[in-house]
């Protein structure tokens, strides 16, 4: 585990390991608002070959609606990000660990921000260990 992220390395095709994660997210109640495929915008700007590599932007509707109504700055910080990227041995999975972002966006110590992201790190570390097990 990185001090941004919860990592999970899956022995799954890259394209297998994104549709297990958008359903794992989906059990956790959040929904994929944006996809970055990096491969396919890195090759149509640049002309480069990269490897698979997607960025999505995963959002519990609720959590935000809490987080924005209190602070409408936490937008920042949403949605929360997902890396899905293939590698030699299968498919690293990057989820956003919610108290680093809050801790490097200032919101750390806010009591109704630290009870959301508590919330929404709980459940990502959920996606996190239901991919891993």
């Amino acid at each position: 585990m990185s001090e941004m992220a919860f990592e999970v390395t899956l022995n799954a095709p890259y394209a297998e390991a994104v549709d297990q994660v958008i359903e794992a997210l989906k059990q956790e109640g959040f929904g994929v608002l944006t996809r970055i495929d990096v491969h396919d915008t890195l090759k149509e700007k640049l002309g480069v070959e990269f490897r698979n590599y997607s960025i999505l932007g995963a959002c519990n509707p609720p959590l935000a609606h809490k987080a924005l109504s209190h602070r409408p700055d936490a937008g920042l910080m949403l949605p929360c990000n997902v890396i899905v990227e293939e590698v030699e041995d299968g498919t690293l999975v990057r989820i956003v660990d919610p108290a680093a972002m809050m801790q490097a966006g200032g919101l750390a110590g806010d009591p109704a921000m630290e009870e959301v992201g508590g919330e929404a790190g709980s459940r990502l570390q959920r996606v996190a260990r239901s991919l891993s097990g």
